[in-house]
């Protein structure tokens, strides 16, 4: 199997503990994890208030109770290489995970994943969920792996609806629920999943989130005396936008304003840094209002998951003993720079995150601006357990950021965006990005078909929407300079004073 050289050193470097599960001196005093993984979440909560729709009071609770990272940015903003990455502590550019149709082993051989690293150290390790991307969850090895409950493949969107607003999708027959085959049928693609939504007679408890729930808390009652690694993976708030009724009722489309921008948005963006499909602009704007307010329903949906899982903790008075993690794996787009949905881009909705982590000894309720990337949760996690640090990742543990929320950290984060044509998947470009504290600075690169690089650049404290593509601005020439230096110097360059890049 093909290894980077990268994944060749962490693989010899990295077994500094025993291989055979429960072997670890001392495994019962260390802390355990619960890591909570969302899909295609912006920092759509109440609590970074971004979103005055927001309706989270599950994830506001963890926040007041733990650290809330302002800017977490992913790697990259398509699920299968954030994944990738974050799980195993190497950036896009040495795993080569670039899309979603990529099995990660094939290009870092048998390095050893974040959950995998806890399990090597005396941990029980599960997953319940969407953790890995979907198609690659076997990649990984936990004690236990299940995947989540699917609804039957012709209720891909069930037949039942009740939002405000109907979406495209209906056609005839729809009353009685579509496959996934007949949502793309009218669209000529398999990719891009065109904006629909459902609000459903479902209880909470049936969907497919709730499913996964309710198996967690099962693991955590069996295996609640520790040391336990254990993932729920939620699926929303991916599309297609899903969820019982009551939690769409918490989100009228009275209370949704559209993004209110510029007319000339577009005139200075990039062609490779714009994402969507000509039928997102077929929608009429009340199911724009629609399609925001059935994602942040979703959201609800997730946040009312979160709510049982933290009770569950307390119940079995396993909250001072374990580690809480709440992350997604990137951003999403709701109708931003003139109508762009989903992901791929290097704009704030897409490559931020939000990040909350509740740790034992750690002083909640407080907010830190530091940048930090989700490459470094494998260093920061396996910090916080005690664990030796695992050599040969790309990330660095941000555990002094949990410590004192105000010090100052890392100058730059980096994340990457590419694209592919279809069906063939040919590597056509790749947009190479550095987010300092003020600035976020992209070259977008022709990997075939051209040679001329364009690129982006936003002041984010004069223009924290990024309208202003400052990247011809003579007056910003030296700042665009200064930003391509960064870039090329890449991460280990940008790291804290007096922090060693990872070992």
């Amino acid at each position: 199997m093909k290894r980077t050289l990268a994944a060749v050193l962490l693989l010899s470097l990295i077994s500094c503990g025993p291989s055979d599960p429960g072997s670890d001196a001392g495994s019962a005093e260390r802390p355990s994890v619960l890591f909570i993984v969302a899909d295609d979440l912006n920092v759509a909560l109440s609590a970074y208030g971004a979103y005055p729709t927001a309706v989270t009071p599950n994830l506001d609770r963890l926040a007041s109770e733990g650290i809330r990272f302002d800017r977490a940015y992913a790697q990259h903003p398509v699920c299968n290489p954030s994944r990738a990455s974050f799980l195993s502590g190497l950036r896009p550019e040495t795993t080569q995970v670039l899309h979603n149709f990529m099995e990660p082993r094939q290009t870092i051989g048998d390095a050893v994943m974040l959950p995998e690293y806890f399990r090597q150290h005396g941990y029980f390790t599960a997953r319940v969920g969407k953790v890995a991307h979907g198609r690659y969850e076997d990649s990984l090895t936990w004690d236990i792996s299940e995947n989540a409950r699917r609804r039957p493949s012709d209720q891909y969107l069930p037949g039942a609806d009740h939002s405000a607003v109907r979406d495209n999708s209906w056609t005839d027959g729809s009353d009685d629920g579509m496959s996934r085959a007949d949502v793309f049928a009218p669209h000529g693609r398999t990719g891009g999943l065109p904006l629909t939504w459902r609000a459903t007679n479902e209880p909470e408890e049936e969907t497919p989130d709730g499913r996964t729930t309710r198996r967690v808390i099962e693991l955590l009652r069996e295996h609640g005396d520790g040391p336990f690694f254990i993932a729920a993976g939620f699926h929303k708030p991916h599309q297609p936008w899903v969820a019982p009724a009551s939690f769409f009722e918490q989100h009228e489309i009275a209370g949704v304003e559209l993004p209110q921008e510029p007319a000339d948005d577009r005139d200075d963006i990039p062609a490779p840094a714009l994402v969507g499909f000509p039928d997102d602009a077929l929608h009429t704007d009340d199911q724009k209002r629609q399609a925001i307010a059935a994602y942040h329903a979703t959201v609800t949906l997730i946040d009312h998951q979160v709510g049982l899982l933290l009770d569950a903790l307390r119940e079995l008075d396993l909250l001072s003993s374990t580690v809480v993690v709440f992350v997604s794996d990137h951003g999403f787009h709701l109708g931003e720079h003139g109508g762009m949905w989903r992901k791929q881009s290097q704009f704030e909705e897409s490559t931020r995150v939000p990040l909350i982590v509740r740790a034992p000894g750690v002083a909640g309720g407080a907010t830190s601006t530091g940048l930090v990337e989700l490459v470094d949760l494998y260093s920061t996690l396996a910090d916080l357990a005690g664990l030796p640090s695992p050599l040969g990742l790309e990330g660095t543990s941000f555990r002094p950021l949990l410590e004192n929320p105000a010090r100052d950290w890392k100058s730059a984060i980096f994340s990457r965006s590419d694209r592919f044509t279809r069906p063939d998947r040919q590597h056509v470009t790749a947009g190479l990005s550095v987010r300092t504290a003020r600035y976020r600075y992209t070259e977008w690169t022709p990997v075939s078909g051209g040679n001329q690089v364009e690129t982006e650049l936003y002041d984010l404290e004069t223009d924290p929407r990024e309208f202003d593509n400052l990247s011809r601005d003579p007056d910003h020439a030296a700042w665009k300079a200064r930003l391509a230096r960064e870039l090329e110097a890449g991460w280990k360059a940008a790291l804290p004073d007096g922090v060693a890049a990872p070992p």
